[in-house]
């Protein structure tokens, strides 16, 4: 599995056209080029490209949100 640094996960905020858009969340990383939440790397204030994990702690939603979406490799901050 892929591990992603800070920089690498940057490239794959929905700012790049034909490239997938993913985040990171405890320590994994989501491919979320599908979803139609998020239009262009962006739903709601929430970015594309970046580690979702403090984020999330104050969304509305639990962690089930995230079990159809596909993990395609591990974040590891600096």
């Amino acid at each position: 599995m892929k591990v992603f640094t800070e920089e690498e996960l940057k490239q794959y905020d929905g700012s790049r056209k034909g490239k997938p858009i993913y985040f990171a969340y405890k320590g994994k990383v989501y491919d979320i080029t599908a979803s139609p939440l998020f239009i262009d790397g962006l739903h709601f204030e929430h970015y594309a490209g970046i580690d979702l994990t403090d984020y999330m702690a104050d969304a509305p939603h639990k962690d089930e949100v995230l079990e159809n979406l596909r993990i395609v490799g591990e974040y590891k901050a600096k």
